[in-house]
């Protein structure tokens, strides 16, 4: 399964930007999404996540309240809404498949990464 995430972009402190993930092929089990992003230097970190059905979602203390995950699975997309943008959320964006209809923050609840998407955000 390939992953691909589009919608970065470079933006001002303060804006919005919405990132989408699509995998290549529907998987043959009911998955939760995920996104992580990984800044320059910095280890890649848990962003949120949300489970297969879309009921339940989780994300980053850092990004509550500002960026909100959905899914739409008749598109078999996942986006990520980004608002209230700070430079801090520079970084390089992935979605991820979950290994089971629910996952968590770590990296090895996940078994699919996508490219990433750079996401800039200007002082």
């Amino acid at each position: 399964v390939q992953l691909q995430a589009f919608g970065g972009g470079l933006v001002q402190a303060g804006g919005s930007l919405r990132l989408s993930c699509a995998p290549s092929r529907r998987t043959s089990s009911n998955n939760a999404m995920g996104w992580f992003r990984q800044a320059p230097g910095k280890e890649r970190e848990f962003v949120a996540v949300i489970s297969w059905r879309g009921g339940s979602t989780y994300s980053a203390d850092s990004v509550k309240g500002r960026f909100t995950i959905s899914r739409d699975n008749v598109k078999n997309t996942v986006y990520l809404q980004m608002n209230s943008l700070k430079p801090e959320d520079t970084a390089v964006y992935y979605c991820a498949v979950g290994r089971k209809s629910y996952a968590g923050s770590s990296p090895a609840d996940y078994m699919y990464w996508g490219q990433g998407t750079q996401v800039t955000v200007s002082s």
